[in-house]
């Protein structure tokens, strides 16, 4: 996938606004950015963050999606109904 942040336009269509949001996601998970934001945000502005953040997986994933696509553990799984 090219990662052009050029490109990334929300607000005009659905499928625009998810590849611009595929592009978002990849950009802000490299890791000089992570270090940098980490370096500068506050202790409550990261618990803001991660908090929204978790809603949202929580919200969209099946507990066995969080823990392979979000945790990395391809083995993990939940034998309960979710």
């Amino acid at each position: 996938m090219n990662l052009d942040p050029t490109k990334m336009c929300f607000g005009l269509t659905d499928e625009i606004d998810r590849q611009s949001f595929i592009t978002f996601l990849r950009l802000s998970g490299r890791k000089e950015l992570a270090e940098l934001l980490a370096a500068r945000l506050s202790s409550e502005e990261i618990l803001q963050y991660v908090d929204s953040f978790f809603v949202l997986l929580k919200k969209h994933l099946s507990k066995d999606e969080y823990h392979r696509y979000f945790l990395l553990d391809p083995h993990h799984h939940h034998t309960t109904k979710e």
